[in-house]
Order: structure tokens, then sequence, then C-alpha cells
């Protein structure tokens, strides 16, 4: 079988790094891919840029692909998957009216609330002076969201009226439009990654992603400085009422409007100090850095399970098998981000890294003439396996340092609140 990968971060790597090991592909085109994808046995970069869904389209159809995964949301809510299905390639992801769950705020809320999903009261707006109005008849802390992809970014908790206020104007001046305001949901987060296939929902391990650049959670949001699964906040039982009240309703009101949504189910949810689980926001991917801690845990072979996705057919799969272990990802990335960063830093250390265990996915890297070199703000992606999520811990932060680039910067403390927990 031959897979394509469309995209060129850590998740990306971690994917074609899982689905290379299924003895059932020959072949893993990435796509533009990065230095970690183009090191991988069976695989090979191609440089075709996301967003050319022609460029993509044609080159899956000329190479015979059979299955194409998509990794980053902005193809998705192109329609990439709808121009690679009207040339009869079998895809992983929604279509472009599935990934409005993620490209569109207020389009995932409204379907929340006809699907009876527990989600955070709020409004849209569509002008500034409307989004003002409302905001000063409500209570701080309060929660202002960028309605389109923000990489993300898009979202801002507000601990004053006043900071609620100055992300509205930024976010309007950005040119986002609408906006969603709405209320603050305290307690712990956990992101839920599901497979759906149109009909059936199967959710992978729950995972706790860590946002914020600063340790104690302090700082400006993220894309994610590391995660870890799988998360003791979501135990099985409340595994199956996450999939009763909020995946499968979510599905099923997808399927009830008509929309076959085969890809990823992705549900960022808030669970109370009273175990009450709203959901925060829906993506329409596997998450970053998620998939890099979940992956290394799964037993079975992906290639087969995403397959069998894209074809509608994930009832007939045995249960997923997991490893009976922990995973701790810590992002690496450049000095300055998530704000401005310098790129072209020579890395080192990787190959001394994975001889003690450890699993590094790369993410903003690129090979020149000197060697492996950043090209990202969130650079690697370093990945313990143990038998307790203190062991894995204790492995990531013995080893991590062993890797090297000028600049580097990591949070200390990712899984604080588990272990904190005991």
């Amino acid at each position: 079988m031959k897979v394509a990968v469309i995209g060129n971060g850590g998740r990306e790597h971690a994917l074609a790094w899982k689905l290379t090991q299924s003895p059932a592909v020959s072949h893993c085109y990435c796509l533009p891919g990065n230095g970690g994808a183009a090191a991988l046995a069976k695989a090979e970069n191609v440089p075709l840029a996301v967003e050319d869904l022609a460029g993509i389209s044609q080159f899956c159809q000329a190479q015979g692909v059979d299955l194409v995964v998509v990794g980053p949301e902005l193809p998705l809510s192109l329609g990439l998957a709808d121009h690679l299905r009207d040339l009869g390639l079998k895809v992983f992801g929604p279509s472009q009216v599935g990934a409005q769950l993620e490209a569109s705020k207020s389009w995932a809320k409204a379907l929340m609330e006809r699907a009876g999903v527990p989600t955070a009261q709020g409004e849209t707006f569509s002008d500034l002076e409307s989004a003002l109005a409302y905001l000063a008849r409500q209570t701080a802390p309060i929660v202002v969201k960028a309605d389109g992809l923000a990489a993300g970014k898009g979202v801002i908790v507000a601990q004053t009226l006043l900071e609620a206020e100055t992300a509205l104007k930024d976010l309007f001046a950005q040119g986002f439009n609408p906006v969603v305001v709405e209320e603050f949901l305290a307690g712990e987060e956990v992101s839920v990654l599901a497979l759906a296939d149109g009909q059936t929902v199967i959710p992978l391990l729950p995972a706790q992603d860590h946002k914020r650049i600063g340790e104690g959670d302090t700082g400006p949001n993220t894309g994610g400085m590391g995660v870890y699964a799988p998360a003791p906040i979501a135990p099985a039982e409340r595994m199956a009422e996450i999939t009763r009240t909020i995946l499968e309703p979510t599905l099923g009101q997808l399927r009830a409007e008509g929309i076959d949504y085969r890809g990823v189910l992705y549900a960022g949810l808030m669970v109370s100090p009273q175990g009450e689980i709203k959901v925060l926001e829906y993506n329409c991917r596997f998450g970053d850095p998620e998939t890099q801690a979940i992956l290394p845990l799964l037993a079975d072979d992906l290639a087969e399970i995403l397959l069998a996705a894209a074809e509608g057919r994930l009832q007939t799969l045995p249960p997923l098998t997991w490893k009976p272990a922990s995973a701790v990802c810590v992002v690496m990335a450049a000095q300055g981000y998530p704000g401005a960063y310098a790129k072209g830093e020579t890395i080192t250390g990787i190959e001394a890294a994975e001889a003690q265990g450890l699993v590094v996915f790369q993410a903003g890297t690129r090979f020149t003439n000197q060697g492996l070199v950043t090209d990202g703000g969130r650079v690697l992606g370093v990945t313990a396996l143990g038998d307790s999520l203190e062991s894995a811990v204790v492995r990531v932060y013995q080893n991590i340092d062993q890797i090297r680039f000028n600049g580097a910067y990591y949070r200390r403390d990712i899984a604080h609140r588990a272990l904190r927990r005991g």
C-alpha cells in the first residue's frame, strides 16, 4: 500500500513514523515533509505546499496512492479531501464542510447546540460594537475566540473585561469575523481525539496538552509545549461518558445534516471540579503535539485502521489495543516563540537521545549542507515512554539535554497536574 501524509510538522512526522511501521505500507510520500520524515525508511519528501490542492491531487493520482492522510487543518478547510475523493482516492480527513468544526467556531457551536452537546454558553458577533455591548454585561474571566483558523492561538482567556475588550478589538482588526465571546469554564482540560468513518466513532487515549509558553501555565498561548497520555483526568468510565454524550451525538448530528465525516473528531474538553464535562472547541485533525504522545502507545497497525476509517468500516475492526505504558512529549522550541524567533540554528544530539530510548519527532527542521537546522518555532517533540507516568517524565528530562541548538527552550513541568494529583 502506498500512503501519502500531507503536512510538514511534528504531527506529520509522527504519522509517517507510525504508518511506515506497517508491513502493509510499501512507500510513504510526505508532502512536503520535514527533516525527520526524510530520514524514515520507506518515506520520501515531495516539495508540494499543503495549500497546493491541485498539485497534491495530481501527484497522489499519478503515483497510485492508496490512502491519503491529511495532517493540518488548513488544506482540509480549503477542501483538499473533496478534491482527492473526486478523483477516486481514499482519504482520511473530513470534507470542507466537515472541517468547519475547526475552521468556524460559530458554526461548530451552533452544530453542538443542535446536537445537544454540552458546551460553554456564549454569543457570536459580526461587528465590534455589538460584541462590546454584550461584553459590558458580562463578568470576568471571559473567553474571546477567533472564528477562523488561528494555528491554535486564536483563543484569549481574558482575566479582566479590559483584556477582553482589547482582544475583541485586536481580532476584528486582524480580519477575524465573526468573533465568539463565551463564558469561562473552570476545571482541567483534556484532549480526546477520536477516529470517525461517517457512522462509527472510536476514541483514542485521552491526552493533556500544555498550551502556555511558561512553566506553571503562564505566559501567552502557543501551539502546544508538551503533552502526556493517557491523562488520568479521563479514566475508562469518563471516556465512556464522553463517547456517549459528546462524540456520538456530534457525529450523529453531522450525519443527520448530510455530512459524511471521515477523519479525526478532536474534542477539547473541560472537566469541572464537580466532574461536569463540556466542549471547549472541536478540531478536525490530529492534535499537535497530542499525536506525538498517543501514537507511540498504539499497539495496532495505524495504516489498516485509517484505511478502514476512509472506507467506512471501522465497526468491523477489533477494539484498539494499547501498550501498558505512559508517554510524555516535551516540545523544544526556538528562543522567542511564540513571537519572533531565529531559524537556521544547527541541531545536534538527536541520535544520542534516541539511543537512550527517546523518540524525537521533528517539527520545524530542515536539512542543509551544514546538517539539520531549525526552521520553525516548535522545533522538536521529544517523547519518552515509561511503565508509569512518573518514569516517563524522569526519562524524558534525564535525556532531553543531549539535544542542543542555540536558544533551545522547553518547559520542565510537563505533566505537573497529574504528578501533583499523585
